[in-house]
């Protein structure tokens, strides 16, 4: 079996603009991807320069077209294990292939853990949010419900407030509030509704195509709302990286990631992370830019590697030549 310079796990922005970098830079690189990308839900990603809006799905496939433009390989398919040996490592995938690489990238991403609300998960990436400056644009001046479930809620109730003056926080499960976020709230003009929320209203086009109508709280009563602004429970998806011997970090906002040093490396020899895996609250363009940043370093990795393998090399010839040398002296004939 031929082992590559590189697999990359996860064929998002982070793991196809780490590809690219290492194509370019002529290693063997081959991408795997499930092909579930977290921001499938989203009509476009936005502050991607020069593809505003574009649909990130769209942004996907023009990034795989360059990769294989530079002979880059993607596979959909899922890594169920990865184990590693003194070649680099091996990934047993769900197809029932096995690849071997020198160096990883982990760029799997994350799992959005979402309130257990009626309504949310099918609104979500649409009508319900979390990013303003992912689609807070697109809900500019529009009533805005931020469903309190942590202390950040009161943080997102002010960023969202700069979007429009029709912003209301229902406490439903969030910390008691304390005086000082109150008055703050209150000075912005932002009301605070202290109730737990039932559900969302949910109503359907004839093409399947989910709008909400509105919040329904513990008392029947609906709140109307053109959007609901709620905050995840952002969990990186570590299982490979824990299979190789790395812990994940637990985030200060709550959930775990990857933690990293300078341009991805982890923890773990000959493994890098970029991307949502080690950067629980990247956007697209800087998913990118990790990307890029790890590919070039595991290519300096590999050169260095490879420059200490052509030492010893060429020191073993030269003692090799040497010792023939001793055994066989060459001879002169005298004029």
């Amino acid at each position: 079996m031929n082992i590559i310079d590189v697999a990359v796990i996860g064929g998002g922005p982070a793991g196809l603009s780490a590809a690219i970098a290492l194509a370019r830079s002529l290693r063997s690189v081959v991408v795997i991807d499930a092909g579930t990308p977290r921001n499938a839900p989203a009509d476009g990603a936005h502050n991607v320069l020069g593809h505003e809006g574009v649909p990130p799905l769209d942004i996907l496939a023009a990034g795989r077209k360059d990769l294989e433009a530079y002979g880059g390989v993607i596979r959909t398919d899922s890594v169920l294990t990865a184990t590693r040996d003194d070649s680099g490592f091996t990934l047993d995938l769900a197809s029932g292939e096995v690849v071997q690489a020198r160096r990883l990238i982990l760029a799997t991403g994350l799992v959005d853990e979402l309130p257990d609300i009626p309504g949310v998960a099918e609104l979500w990436g649409h009508d319900v949010l979390h990013c303003p400056y992912c689609h807070g644009y697109e809900v500019r001046g529009k009533r805005i419900v931020v469903l309190g479930t942590s202390a950040m809620s009161t943080h997102q109730a002010m960023l969202f407030r700069q979007l429009s003056d029709q912003v209301t926080v229902l406490t439903h499960n969030m910390p008691a509030l304390e005086p000082a976020d109150s008055e703050r709230l209150r000075a912005r003009g932002i009301d605070v509704v202290d109730a737990q929320v039932r559900r969302l209203a949910v109503s359907t086009d004839a093409d399947g195509t989910h709008h909400l109508d509105g919040v329904e709280l513990a008392d029947g009563s609906v709140v109307e709302a053109d959007a609901v602004v709620v905050a995840p429970r952002f969990i990186a998806r570590t299982d490979l990286y824990e299979q190789l011997g790395g812990t994940p970090s637990p985030h200060p906002m709550g959930g775990v990631f990857i933690e990293t040093g300078i341009m991805g490396q982890t923890a773990v020899p000959g493994v890098w992370a970029a991307g949502n895996t080690s950067d629980l609250s990247a956007m697209v363009t800087v998913a990118m830019g990790a990307g890029v940043q790890a590919g070039a370093a595991v290519n300096a990795d590999l050169v260095a590697e490879d420059t200490e393998r052509a030492v010893a090399a060429a020191a073993a010839g030269w003692t090799s030549t040497r010792s023939l040398r001793q055994h066989h002296p060459r001879t002169t004939t005298a004029p």
